[in-house]
């Protein structure tokens, strides 16, 4: 039972109850915000919000009411106790502020309403008629019964606001956890029954809240549960990747890229673990385990290709460093032919070569290629000084052809002959022509030639005495068929035979073709 001091001003009384009550709504919602921080590897921690549920406010003075004279002012109106931090009440944080944005609920019963369910006595001790039962609740011995009653009565008042608040908080679906957590607070208020009214009315009212708490409990571990396994897909879809990556060939690997991405993987590894719902200790540590051999794999590939790499580049910087210098060795030379031979060999050598890294094999080519320069714009300048000299003796040539065009066709194969022998001393005579010309000049000489070797051919076909031999004696032969062939034509003829006439006739008329293509043949041999 609960005795309110003399030498205590009741307003003071009130304001450590109302401060106790706050306390401990905080302490409880301070745990939970503890306990909600990630602790698995590797997100960063988090600093919770503090717990949404502001405290009970006390309860404004009673219209009309007027103060006792010599008493202190309600506890509602009270300044904030010397050392209280800012913000104890719940409403003036801004993480408070921020989870619970309605404005807190006040419920007020009226002195005749108090008055069914308190009994007082002179000296100030109240009993709380809680049904059929009656229990007291404490004294106030320096104050009057009125005021005994209104100091119980809120307190009572003060119960039913903050019940009223959670049942705000449930309806707008704050996390259920931490209504649940005051409602135990609410509860072991209530079974204390340090109050005054209508206390059936408020455990049913708190029993009806705490079904719609279950309901709403239900509802937020099915959302759990479907966000917990969208977070777990998420996670695996996120290390399967990364094993797929960890597995691959290292050779076969753009490794600019898939560095990017394992990167890529390990931020939304830790955005998927920082924004989504926790996942079983056990399920966290085994995907976080297999995530962190893949990439460890991943990466000790990738400095293995890496040194591999360098070692490649370096003996084939090696190889083609030896390469450069014969072809510096070379550049000065004057041999120009068999110094060309040798660059040639050099460049097949230079393909096979293994390739160094693209900015060094880049800068070693530059080397060859220049070193390669040298030699053959030396043999370029040499060349053209030559053909200026050359271009008298183009002319000349240009001229003998001229004349050796006249001769086609042939006709006469003699005189053709001597005219050919003559130009072609005078074109041995005029010497070496430019080298792009060269090609050009020798194709049309022989042009001439063969012109020339074509009718010394025909001509000897013709004049050929075996060929007239041969020739005559075919001649002979067919006239002497073509007449046998006549006399059978004759003798069916007379016989009236059609089928020996027919068959007589065409072995004659193909006879005589042939007789008549071999003479023109012969003729052609005079």
């Amino acid at each position: 039972m609960e005795t309110a001091q003399a030498e205590t001003p009741a307003a003071e009384v009130e304001t450590k109850d109302v401060l106790s009550s706050v306390e401990s709504v905080e302490a409880a919602q301070s745990s939970e915000s503890e306990a909600s921080e990630p602790a698995s590897e590797p997100a960063e921690a988090e600093t919770t919000a503090a717990a949404s549920a502001p405290a009970p406010v006390p309860a404004a003075p009673k219209p009309g009411r007027k103060p006792t004279p010599g008493t202190a002012p309600k506890p509602s109106n009270l300044p904030r106790p010397a050392g209280a931090p800012a913000g104890r009440t719940g409403q003036g944080s801004p993480a408070a502020q921020a989870a619970a944005p309605m404005p807190a609920p006040s419920y007020t019963t009226s002195p005749e309403e108090a008055a069914k369910f308190a009994k007082i006595s002179d000296d100030g001790h109240v009993v709380l008629l809680d049904g059929a039962e009656e229990h007291p609740v404490g004294q106030f011995p320096e104050g009057t019964p009125q005021e005994a009653l209104a100091y119980f009565s809120r307190k009572y008042d003060e119960l039913v606001s903050q019940v009223m608040l959670l049942e705000q908080r449930v309806a707008t679906g704050a996390p259920a956890g931490e209504i649940q957590k005051t409602l135990g607070h609410v509860r072991q208020t209530i079974g204390e029954r340090g109050m005054v009214g209508d206390m059936p009315a408020l455990r049913a009212r708190v029993e009806a809240l705490q079904t719609r708490l279950d309901d709403l409990k239900l509802a937020e571990k099915l959302a759990l549960e479907k966000a917990q396994a969208a977070q777990l897909a998420t996670r695996e879809a996120i290390v399967a990747e990364a094993e797929e990556m960890a597995a691959k060939d290292p050779q076969q690997v753009q490794w600019k890229h898939a560095s990017a991405r394992m990167a890529e993987l390990f931020e939304n590894w830790k955005a998927a673990q920082k924004a989504g719902p926790r996942l079983a200790k056990s399920v966290e540590d085994g995907l976080w385990k297999r995530f962190r051999t893949a990439r460890t794999t991943h990466d000790k590939h990738r400095r293995a290709f890496f040194s591999q790499l360098d070692a490649t580049n370096a003996t084939a910087k090696q190889a083609k460093e030896k390469l450069i210098a014969r072809a510096e060795a070379l550049s000065t030379s004057t041999d120009w032919g068999p110094t060309a031979g040798a660059y040639r060999d050099l460049m097949n050598e230079w393909k096979a070569a293994p390739r160094a890294s693209r900015k060094e094999d880049d800068a070693l080519w530059a080397r060859f290629r220049a070193a390669q320069d040298v030699f053959f714009k030396a043999r370029k300048s040499q060349n053209e000084e030559i053909d200026r000299e050359y271009g008298e003796n183009l002319k000349v040539k240009e001229e003998i052809l001229a004349e050796g065009q006249k001769l086609l066709p042939v006709q006469d194969v003699k005189a053709a002959r001597k005219v050919l022998n003559d130009l072609r001393g005078r074109w041995e005579d005029a010497g070496r022509v430019p080298r792009k010309d060269v090609s050009r000049m020798e194709s049309a000489f022989r042009t001439l030639e063969d012109g020339l070797k074509s009718a010394e051919d025909e001509h000897w076909r013709k004049t050929n005495p075996e060929t007239k031999a041969r020739t005559n004696s075919a001649l002979s032969q067919l006239e002497d068929k073509v007449a046998e062939l006549e006399d059978d034509l004759a003798k069916a003829k007379a016989k009236g035979d059609a089928k020996s006439v027919a068959k007589a006739q065409e072995a004659l008329d193909a006879r005589k073709l042939w007789l008549e293509t071999l003479q023109k043949s012969a003729q052609g041999l005079r």
